[in-house]
């Protein structure tokens, strides 16, 4: 259906960019062709031609296109503050209605110093900022929500692929830009607003999930950002831990009687970025802490971050080399045994220390299961370094329903999927009507960070649903160690490093 909307919008702006290109002596056709379209725009407002070549350029082909779409239309004498926001927001409208109003001429080159003395009349300081700031939001809007958009990684969890403090960009393009879900919301803010910290958005208007087409899918071991599944639910005075975990520790009732709890649309809940190790119907587990896709053992990233306990002398660690290789550290309940957070290379570094006598991956073994991986239900006795198997679910896929698929997939079934699910003595019943199985209806995603055992992700809460996913995370084009001083705060050797 949002095709055929997309697709009357598109044709109506171009017909009313017909009928306009036509008053000003061209043919009507010359208003269609891309590129040319904009060769003729810029013949028509005495602009460069060249400015053409820079429609090639990602970002930039903004700036260029709505600074000559706009001088086209003050060439038909359409430039007040709100023909210019109509211009941009409503084309489809507007376009048509002016193109077949006999009022409206062509003035002639919107850029010549003749047109500006017979036509121009002088703009406030006010309009001036007014046209500045408008423009910029409007190109800035874009950009964000359907090319390209700057994150800060603010926590560990990606360690040691990401940094905290690197600064990346993440493509909408790769996996197709999403249709904003929530499109009333205040510019460049994300759910809250800054000072006031109330709400940066309003739900009046709520769109269905569409994506519009990409270059590519999503694949194994892709870095990713999402929206947070289980931000669907916040407590506003702890947004640092998740909802449903203090519900499981204090209830619900008691959660609600305390707090304020917020419900958030999808395109306004957190953004995460984890790798996506498992695809729509892949096999995922943890073995020792080894992940095992489909059976096979799955991708180790070159600098995924494990703990480590480490044995010394009396001495223990000495703070000054740690700093130098920033690793965090702390005790343990065993005298001179550290718990330190570092690479497979790094171990090495550490384990060649004279005062160091062991070093040991920390992994966990199959009987400390500590109750805080998903599904958070009895018949899974499963940690974060034994986990599974698990099957993602995958557009189509139909899953039985028992005791053991039901803790698994119920959230899916009913929160991502919009459907009641009940238990009944005869059986599940999937809104309202007895159901045996259950057929989903998107894909699904498994997500892990590389920080094995410093990560919230999906071995805490399940499955990224497709309508949750971001973009693809692309290189760092800033990194800001706080640690570092002077001119070692910036981390030169991660500037405009690609992400593996």
């Amino acid at each position: 259906m949002w095709y055929i909307i997309f697709t009357v919008f598109t044709v109506a702006a171009l017909y009313g960019l017909w009928l306009l290109y036509k008053k000003a002596g061209k043919q009507g056709w010359e208003a269609v062709v891309p590129f040319y379209r904009e060769y003729v725009m810029a013949q028509l407002t005495a602009r460069p031609t060249w400015w053409v070549i820079l429609l090639l350029v990602p970002i930039v082909n903004i700036f260029i296109f709505y600074g000559l779409y706009l001088d086209l239309l003050k060439s038909f004498g359409k430039r007040r503050f709100w023909e210019t926001a109509v211009a941009i927001l409503l084309p489809f409208i507007f376009l048509p209605l002016w193109g077949r109003d006999p009022k409206v001429k062509y003035l002639g080159q919107a850029n010549t110093e003749e047109f500006n003395k017979k036509y121009f009349y002088k703009k406030t300081v006010g309009r001036e900022w007014a046209d500045a700031i408008i423009f910029a939001t409007v190109a800035a809007t874009l950009i964000r929500g359907f090319l390209l958009e700057a994150y800060m990684i603010p926590t560990g969890s990606m360690e040691r692929s990401l940094l905290i403090g690197d600064f990346l960009f993440v493509s909408k393009l790769n996996y197709g830009p999403r249709v904003p879900m929530t499109p009333l919301a205040f510019p460049f803010a994300h759910h809250t607003m800054p000072i006031t910290e109330g709400k940066a958005y309003s739900e009046l208007i709520q769109l269905p999930y569409k994506r519009l087409p990409g270059f590519q899918k999503i694949e194994r071991n892709d870095v990713v950002v999402f929206n947070f599944p289980a931000g669907d639910t916040v407590i506003l005075e702890h947004q640092d831990q998740s909802y449903y975990d203090i519900v499981r520790y204090m209830g619900k009732e008691a959660v609600h009687n305390q707090f304020t709890v917020v419900t958030r649309p999808i395109d306004k809940r957190e953004n995460y970025i984890k790798r996506c190790v498992g695809l729509p119907g892949d096999v995922v587990s943890m073995e020792n802490a080894q992940l095992v896709v489909n059976g096979q053992p799955g991708f180790v990233p070159p600098e995924m971050q494990m703990d480590y306990l480490v044995q010394t002398d009396q001495n223990g660690l000495n703070p000054e080399r740690m700093k130098d290789l920033r690793l965090e550290y702390g005790p343990t309940d065993q005298e001179n045994v550290f718990k330190v957070f570092m690479t497979v290379d790094e171990a090495a570094i550490v384990k060649g220390w004279g005062n160091v006598k062991e070093v040991v991956m920390n992994v966990l073994d199959k009987s400390q299961a500590l109750g805080d991986t998903y599904p958070h239900n009895d018949n899974y006795k499963w940690n974060f370094d034994n986990f599974g198997p698990i099957t993602i679910p995958a557009q189509g896929w139909t899953v039985n329903l028992d005791s053991l698929t039901v803790p698994m997939y119920a959230r899916a079934i009913r929160d991502y999927e919009g459907n009641t699910l009940e238990k009944r003595n005869d059986g599940y019943y999937i809104n309202g009507a007895k159901a045996a199985s259950y057929t989903f209806k998107q894909n699904y995603y498994w997500m892990m960070g590389d920080n094995r055992h410093n990560s919230l992700d999906s071995r805490g809460w399940g499955f990224v649903p497709e309508d949750h996913i971001v973009g693809k995370a692309l290189f760092t084009w800033m990194s800001y160690d706080e640690q570092g001083s002077f001119l070692s705060k910036i981390r030169w050797s991660r500037i405009f490093k690609g992400i593996k």
